[in-house]
């Protein structure tokens, strides 16, 4: 079962780094894990193959740096007024165009680290750094759980 996990982020702006950087403590554990910078069109191509994706991204809701938000693709109208990305074309403006262009994967999940510093050069806050890898227990689990033909993780248990 093809699982694809995408980390979305700029590496050298704060908290925006968080996707980026669980995306990369996932392949150090073996996982299939890419990079992106958050251009939607990129993201589209990326998860269209996908049996199933998961991506991983900082939002900014208000609520307390390293908060967990997360939702299914098919939320994405709620991702939208929710959250707001860092990126110009943001996720859940991508996967409206997929859904138009049909390349959408099999299933999206969506985690967000909620951050609020995003200054250029400096690293991220510690409570994002702590969900960094609470995130990346919870989609290592994910994808073995999918692999293995089970089912996706409940989004409470994120929480």
């Amino acid at each position: 079962m093809q699982v694809l996990v995408i980390g979305c982020g700029n590496p050298d702006r704060g908290d925006d780094a968080a996707g980026i950087l669980v995306a990369r403590r996932l392949r150090e554990r073996g996982v299939r894990a890419q990079e992106h910078k958050g251009d939607g069109l990129a993201l589209i191509e990326a998860w269209s193959q996908a049996e199933h994706a998961i991506l991983i991204d900082t939002v900014v809701t208000g609520a307390p740096p390293g908060t967990i938000s997360g939702c299914l693709g098919t939320d994405a109208a709620m991702l939208r007024s929710a959250s707001t990305s860092s990126h110009s074309f943001d996720v859940a403006s991508a996967i409206e165009l997929a859904r138009v262009l049909d390349r959408m994967p099999g299933s999206l999940r969506i985690y967000g680290i909620e951050g609020c510093a995003f200054e250029p050069g400096t690293e991220p806050q510690a409570a994002v750094l702590a969900t960094v890898e609470r995130i990346a227990d919870l989609v290592l689990a994910e994808v073995q759980r999918l692999e293995a033909g089970g089912g996706e993780l409940d989004l409470a248990e994120a929480r």
